[in-house]
């Protein structure tokens, strides 16, 4: 037996199941794949797009951030769609990295520097805070007077 409606981030199936010989019940999740991704490495590896890959480490970026789950869902629910509808089927990581890096930027901006601490390999201080003075306006600059 199985009961299914569209979950509550609109992008996916929610199937419960009913197992007659053990009298458990399940949660499945489905979504439509567009197409079959391949994501090319920076040293030219080829690997199948993987989707908790992705959700991992923006998971990991916007840990202890005050973003509801269901925001995070649908980020990486966008940025899958935007991926399968871009008309590729390989893309280069470092796409995937810039548009993750965007997303965030919009959402949180710690979140922002925790990916791109991890994304741009920063390796001392001084790559935080030349990356973080880029994010700063500059104190100089006066807006335009009206």
């Amino acid at each position: 037996m199985k009961d299914s409606r569209p979950a509550e981030d609109h992008v996916s199936i929610r199937r419960r199941r009913f197992c007659p010989a053990c009298g458990g019940r399940f949660t499945t999740y489905e979504r439509v794949q567009l197409r079959d991704l391949v994501v090319i490495k920076t040293n030219g590896r080829r690997e199948d797009f993987d989707r908790d890959k992705l959700e991992r480490s923006i998971r990991i970026a916007l840990q202890k951030r005050p973003i509801e789950p269901e925001r995070i869902d649908q980020m990486i629910s966008g940025i899958v769609r935007r991926l399968e509808s871009m008309g590729e089927t390989d893309i280069p990581s470092k796409m995937i990295g810039e548009i993750v890096m965007e997303t965030l930027a919009r959402i949180d901006t710690v979140a922002y520097v925790r990916f791109a601490s991890v994304y741009k390999n920063f390796q001392a201080a001084g790559d935080f805070d030349k990356f973080v003075s880029e994010l700063r306006p500059d104190p100089n600059t006066q807006p335009p007077s009206k």
